[in-house]
């Protein structure tokens, strides 16, 4: 029986373009002076090879299918970062800043334990270990590279589909997210935070003072409100909030709790949620960083995945370090972001699945194909093995489904063109990616 082997994908130096990116972007912290000269130089070069190579890339057609999905995949995103947006604002204002300015944090066995390593170990690993050479924005843009990949055949294609992979897990892990921390609110590792990041009401929303504040430091009040079932205490004349004009979407307005000087403008208020204070079980600066290691580890590979993974695990102890998280978000956003990326492999895979399909379709007439080639039949041979063929081309699509080859020959421009825009776009007005 005739056997068919997976394609052998070129290296194309994947790994050594993605840790000298990270290397020359930390100069920064060393030599801010030949960071600005290496880091645009760096990028001309990946730009301009990945330019060099968008006419003879042979899989354009692929890409054009895989297109639309991968702009849904987007639209998804953002809708879900729309209500992780929501929810950041709301869980920061529901109960006040005078909360969160009092509350302590919650004891964290892993800031302990990076406390005590300090003390043990030779403050050249300290000093490694705090060090920030990896953040979000490394992340993203290594997933970049590695979607970029496929002009050289570094990944499989199509790198839309993979993209496709990527920004619908990552739509679902931040969908979940925000139904978590949005569920139990936590108090910050950093105490000070919500004011210095928020504009928001100093006393709790009417909800908390309801349901929350007569309950909150008293055990037998605790205990009388599981006996009875509801809420009995006296919570006094409850406070109001400023209710600004919002039209349609007043309704907004108990869960973002404006204040007079943020403006009329709901969105405005949005803007400002990036970054906060109580969005923690789980981290997303971790979720991110998983999911470009799982995307690395499949598609490419190899030593460099490893290297991936170690900075995976970096960012997660300095997370905890610096008090951004505590240790059980970056643990849960681990193997949620493990396991959500191995649900998600319907989208895109590195596994050849059309070589699997052939396979199924030769055990189906290998009955046929053994007599034939008992019989000297060298036609009936010819045709059944063109049959598993035509068959696979079936399902990979085939051709570019009819689409024009004036569509074809600018579809790479426009794709590539675009995308560099757009990374463009996010790298300089977003902050930290």
């Amino acid at each position: 029986m005739m056997r068919w082997s997976p394609p052998i994908r070129s290296e194309g130096g994947l790994g050594l373009a993605a840790f000298s990116y990270i290397a020359i972007d930390y100069l920064r912290e060393i030599s801010p002076t030949w960071h600005s000269r290496l880091q645009p130089a760096l990028w001309s070069i990946l730009s301009l090879i990945a330019l060099s190579r968008i006419f003879t890339y042979k899989h354009w057609s692929s890409e054009f299918r895989a297109a639309l999905p991968f702009l849904g995949s987007i639209i998804f995103l953002l809708c879900a970062l729309l209500y992780e947006a929501l929810s950041v604002r709301s869980v920061t204002a529901v109960l006040g800043l005078d909360w969160h300015r009092n509350t302590p944090p919650l004891p964290d066995t892993g800031q302990w334990l990076l406390l005590a390593l300090n003390e043990k170990l030779p403050q050249t690993v300290v000093d490694i270990l705090r060090a920030h050479i990896v953040g979000l924005h490394h992340f993203l843009m290594l997933f970049i590279m590695l979607a970029f990949s496929v002009l050289f055949g570094s990944v499989k294609a199509p790198g839309f589909g993979l993209g496709t992979r990527y920004l619908f897990t990552m739509a679902i892990g931040r969908l979940l997210r925000a139904i978590s921390f949005a569920s139990t609110i936590l108090p910050s590792a950093r105490p000070w935070c919500a004011s210095a990041r928020f504009q928001v009401p100093g006393h709790p929303h009417r909800w908390a003072q309801k349901f929350y504040v007569p309950y909150a430091s008293d055990a037998n009040a605790i205990r009388q409100l599981l006996n009875k079932d509801f809420a009995y205490a006296d919570s006094g004349k409850l406070l109001g909030d400023y209710r600004p004009d919002w039209g349609s979407m007043s309704f907004l307005i108990d869960f973002l709790r404006p204040t007079p000087g943020e403006g009329s403008s709901w969105f405005h208020l949005l803007k400002k949620a990036g970054g906060g204070c109580n969005d923690l079980l789980y981290s997303g600066h971790m979720l991110v960083a998983v999911l470009t290691a799982m995307a690395w580890t499949e598609a490419y590979g190899g030593f460099s995945s490893a290297l991936v993974w170690v900075l995976v695990l970096h960012s997660a102890q300095r997370e905890i370090r610096e008090r951004h998280h505590y240790s059980v978000d970056c643990i849960v956003a681990i193997y949620v972001g493990y396991l959500l990326w191995k649900m998600t492999g319907f989208i895109w895979s590195a596994q050849d699945v059309s070589r699997k399909k052939r396979l199924n379709k030769l055990e189906k007439i290998q009955g046929k194909l053994i007599q034939a080639a008992k019989d000297s039949d060298i036609e009936e041979v010819q045709k059944l093995l063109n049959q598993v063929e035509l068959g696979s081309q079936e399902n990979q699509g085939g051709g570019g489904g009819g689409v024009s080859n004036k569509v074809m020959w600018l579809f790479p421009l426009v794709t590539t063109f675009s995308t560099f825009i757009i990374i463009i776009l996010a790298f300089t007005h977003t902050s930290d990616g």
